[in-house]
């Protein structure tokens, strides 16, 4: 695959470039299995619907076409388990989970790795998410199977690191 470049100007980041080297959807590390895409997140509803919406035009389109978007603030009743399941930005920033090259934390990260870029950053996100699947074995041995009701909020921000709750 040839490389493309994409330039990023948005409000949380100007004259940002990166290279996308790998096809959409593909080669992702092996240790690497989300089980939703980022498209698949945005029409269940993560975030609050407030989540990347002045950067809409990065990605493909059909991305934001049945999204559960709010552009003006974040509605926790968006969320797919309607409940909010969120820490501030600014916590993430204290916590140094906040990488230069993606802002707005791990979900940037994602969707700019889903699309086909790869960077010095992978191991250590890649890291992260393999860490949230503990709340799936809690969600396993504390909940009926099925019952989506159960530990709503662990569910939703287990959506919001690519994993669905909804097959437990």
């Amino acid at each position: 695959m040839e490389s493309i470049r994409v330039c990023v100007s948005d409000m949380m980041q100007t004259h940002y470039v990166y290279f996308l080297t790998e096809p959409m959807g593909e080669n992702f590390h092996p240790d690497f299995n989300p089980e939703l895409t980022p498209k698949e997140m945005l029409e269940l509803g993560v975030f609050g619907g407030k989540y990347m919406t002045d950067c809409t035009k990065e990605f493909p389109q059909e991305w934001f076409t049945h999204a559960k978007l709010c552009h003006v603030r974040h509605v926790p009743e968006l969320n797919y388990f309607g409940v909010n399941a969120s820490q501030p930005l600014s916590y993430w920033r204290e916590m140094g989970w906040i990488h230069t090259d993606d802002p707005r934390g791990w979900f940037q990260w994602y969707c700019r790795y889903y699309m086909g870029r790869r960077c010095p950053d992978d191991h250590r996100q890649i890291k992260r998410w393999k860490a949230m699947s503990r709340h799936m074995a809690q969600l396993r041995k504390n909940c009926p199977e099925g019952h989506l009701l159960c530990r709503r909020k662990q569910r939703q921000a287990l959506l919001h690191w690519a994993y669905d709750s909804r097959k437990i």
